[in-house]
């Protein structure tokens, strides 16, 4: 929830997301479950240690078991405008957030006829959430955004994250003891966005302030259309201590301590974390996606959240996604990947609209699990393709089958197309393919230059 810069070309290389790992897919919700559902049961390995289903009469305000309000414009002493520049004044008034009877809790932004706004933000009381020495920790919600979008959402900043719990009390030693954000979006846009927050601002080990993170797009529905499970899992049972980011059980963002310094991961990560949810408007983070509020946005959008839990697990405890869940033959959206190195995401101007992969170079790539060709042999593969790299820079694009160092089915070259959004539907044969695989783009060049962009791609008989 601190400021970010927007992503633009000349800083592609700078937002590089790592490998990511399985998700806990048997945990993740689909956009078609009602709402109002309860909150998974926890899978082998795993426990629950918290959960809020915000079941209750309609027109009530939160369990305060749970969670606590914070009201206002700011932290008593801390920043102004909750240090990023928003401007709303969040309240604890039902008409802002409330339950509405059907199992969801509701966070309402309202402008009143001066044009002041209001709004809701929600903290657990509970400040220990991490994982146990040796284990994972799990935070997911399922939620839909306000269902607004275009000129109306305008200044619309709807966020679940986690702060430290060094900052409850103090509010002045952010981003240093951590910030965990498992969901944000703005201004309606068809995007939500991870982020790791650590070390000094501006600057620092975690590019503050605007931290280490990715972004990706909702399938299905859109994330303000219907219901989307976002979590984040904290594990400590890697040889590498790291933090993933999920959408619908797609690990796409993740951290690893060894990103950062040890002192700086240490004083982001030896301590437990309190969770989260609001709706702000205006600030930073909705500035640098075309703007806040104006007379165009249309108060009243609610944030609708069906539940939240936390799981533990001391160990294990992750179930792989399903299998043969994509058709070769239809059309892959190239951000749903489910793991990557090297690329970003961003928004497309081709037709269609959405996001592509870019910032893709030497040694870059990205998987796609679980591709079903069938029992009749695949012999092509097309993608959508863009370049605007200079002269004499160019690359392959190859597809592989389970294995990143594989040797590749197919391929062909690219060069520039005559912009970073200048598209072209790109063909190559492919050997013969059946039965269901892994599928990894992955990019060569013989120059370090980033030289493609994909949007989509797709096989044929």
């Amino acid at each position: 929830m601190r400021e970010t810069s927007g992503r633009r070309r000349p800083l592609r290389r700078a937002l590089v997301a790592v490998l990511g790992a399985l998700s806990l897919a048997a945990t993740a919700a689909t956009a078609a479950t009602p709402a109002g559902a309860s909150a998974p049961t926890p899978p082998s390995g795993w426990s629950q240690v918290f959960v809020d289903d915000f079941n209750g009469t309609a027109g009530t305000g939160v369990n305060t078991n749970n969670w606590q309000y914070a009201t206002g414009t700011g932290y008593p002493g801390g920043a102004a405008n909750w240090g990023t520049g928003e401007i709303e004044t969040m309240t604890s008034s039902t008409n802002n957030v409330s339950l509405d009877g059907n199992g969801n809790l509701r966070i309402t932004p309202r402008r009143d006829a001066a044009g002041n706004w209001t709004s809701g933000r929600i903290e657990t009381r509970r400040t220990d959430f991490q994982p146990p020495s040796g284990g994972k920790l799990r935070i997911e919600s399922r939620i839909q955004l306000p269902n607004v979008t275009g000129t109306a959402a305008r200044g619309y900043w709807p966020a679940f994250w986690a702060l430290g719990s060094p900052y409850r009390g103090n509010y002045w030693n952010w981003p240093s003891v951590g910030e965990l954000d498992i969901m944000e979006n703005a201004n309606g846009l068809n995007t939500v966005h991870a982020t790791m927050h650590c070390g000094t601002s501006p600057g620092g080990p975690c590019n503050e302030t605007s931290g280490i993170g990715s972004s990706t797009t909702c399938q299905g529905t859109t994330c303000q259309a219907g219901f989307h499970t976002y979590a984040m899992e904290w594990d400590r049972s890697t040889s590498v201590e790291e933090i993933r980011f999920y959408l619908d059980g797609r690990n796409y963002h993740t951290v690893r301590a060894n990103q950062v310094d040890a002192t700086t991961w240490a004083n982001a990560t030896n301590h437990g974390y309190f969770v989260i949810l609001n709706v702000a408007m205006g600030g930073g983070f909705v500035d640098a996606f075309g703007g806040g509020p104006d007379g165009n946005t249309v108060p009243g959008h609610s944030m609708v959240v069906d539940y939240v839990q936390v799981l533990q697990s001391s160990g294990g405890g992750t179930t792989p996604p399903p299998t043969g869940n994509r058709d070769a033959y239809g059309t892959v959206q190239a951000e749903s990947f489910d793991q990557q190195s090297g690329t970003l995401t961003e928004s497309t101007t081709d037709s269609g609209g959405g996001q592509n992969i870019g910032a893709l170079a030497n040694g870059d790539w990205a998987l796609y699990k679980g591709v079903n060709f069938g029992s009749t042999a695949a012999k092509q593969f097309s993608a959508r393709v863009a370049s605007g790299a200079a002269s004499g820079v160019s690359g392959l694009v190859e597809v592989r089958l389970d294995s990143r160092t594989s040797t590749p089915i197919g391929s062909f070259a690219v060069g520039n197309t005559g912009g970073w959004q200048s598209w072209r539907t790109v063909p190559a044969n492919i050997s013969d393919v059946t039965g269901t695989h892994d599928v990894y783009l992955t990019f060569t060049s013989g120059q370090p230059a980033d030289f493609v962009n994909v949007n989509w791609f797709t096989f044929g008989r």
